[in-house]
């Protein structure tokens, strides 16, 4: 009687043996077949790599330590010194960071893109332009783009699209089968989605450009841990589940916080309002996560009463658990801005950023309700 487990092992060790020389060059002549040093490959960090390339439906992925790591990796796949990288405008600010002041000294020159120009971005293209970088639903204003719209303002170009699909993940929108190169993933938040991983994942539309990534991730040393990487193939299996309550949670706080007097602005793709409804609807299969930006009024000491109102919603930098949280762009993720920046972006004083996570919806309005009242 054989016997298999349900569930991987882990695979918590830094080597692995062989018999004799003639397995050693095996390992070499059939690479993937067997495993050397974690560094190189370990069974539970290519489960979670293969896991996420289905659901993206990639042609090869590899898992890195981080989102970041993920979006370094992708950048390197593509560029070297002398050449050029678009950027959208509105993005995360550590991704912004990570271009102007790693990717530079590197000799790559980098641009950004303003969101109404995404589909007519020829003026900014150069002779040695190489990749554009966007994210699906951008962070922290919740533009949604229309990625085939960019895919092909990318192939009229030549320019390489690789999209952050972070905040929508693969449950919602599938950049690679609308035109996207390649994907990136902060595996740290919805993919993994319980806060106890850090972690990124690559996925590429061609083999080549996987095989490449993974070359980078060996060569860098970015790859991910055996235990992290079980973590989050342990999250992936409840990811649909956890997207829709994600989702239906989100769509009631933000109608909740629309309709409040001490709420300036909502910024959520699912309310019928918002600029790109009917893109997310169509893109998104009818769901539209679980991140939301509001504004209050833009004072600081009005900002700090509203956190300390909240009883059950932490305030932390991070977001896309299962428990919700807030978060302060302007004090966090964006903060490697310049004031310039912000301003043009809108990130303000009252600008306050919502993970909704899979509690009772009507308990998180609650907690908002008794913080809005204490401002």
């Amino acid at each position: 009687m054989s016997i298999s487990p349900k569930v991987t092992p882990i695979y918590q060790t830094s080597v692995f043996t062989f018999e004799d020389l003639n397995a050693l060059e095996a390992y070499f002549e059939i690479p993937g077949q067997s495993y050397l040093y974690s560094r190189n490959g370990n069974p539970n960090t290519d489960e979670l790599a293969e896991e996420v390339n289905q659901l993206e439906s990639g042609q090869g992925a590899v898992a890195t330590s981080s989102g970041m790591s993920a979006i370094l990796t992708a950048m390197l796949v593509y560029c070297q010194s002398g050449d050029h990288v678009l950027c959208a405008e509105e993005i995360y600010g550590g991704s912004a960071a990570l271009l102007t002041q790693e990717l530079t000294r590197m000799g790559v020159q980098v641009s950004f893109v303003p969101m109404g120009e995404m589909y007519s971005f020829g003026n900014y293209v150069q002779a040695n332009t190489k990749v554009l970088l966007v994210e699906t639903i951008s962070n922290p204003m919740m533009t949604v783009l229309d990625l085939a719209k960019v895919a092909e303002e990318c192939q009229k170009h030549g320019v390489k699209l690789v999209v952050d699909n972070t905040f929508a993940s693969p449950v919602i929108t599938k950049p690679l089968e609308l035109g996207a190169e390649m994907v990136i993933h902060s595996v740290t938040k919805y993919l993994s989605g319980h806060s106890d991983v850090t972690a990124g994942v690559v996925v590429a539309k061609e083999t080549a450009d996987a095989q490449r990534a993974k070359q980078i991730v060996v060569a860098w040393g970015l790859n991910l841990s055996p235990f992290d990487s079980w973590l989050a193939a342990r999250g992936l299996k409840t990811l649909k589940l956890r997207i829709r309550q994600h989702s239906e949670n989100a769509l009631a706080l933000a109608t909740y916080l629309q309709n409040h007097s001490k709420v300036s602005e909502v910024y959520y793709p699912g309310l019928p309002d918002h600029p790109q409804h009917a893109l997310a609807s169509a893109q998104g299969k009818g769901w539209f996560g679980g991140m939301l930006s509001f504004r209050i009024k833009d004072e600081v000491e009005t900002v700090n009463r509203f956190m300390r109102g909240l009883s059950h919603i932490p305030f932390a930098p991070s977001l896309a658990g299962v428990v919700s949280s807030i978060s302060y762009p302007l004090g966090t993720s964006h903060r490697a801005l310049t004031e310039e920046q912000r301003a043009k972006l809108g990130i303000s004083t009252g600008l306050i950023r919502l993970s909704v996570g899979i509690e009772e919806a009507e308990d998180l309005i609650a907690d908002l309700e008794k913080a809005l009242d204490a401002i």
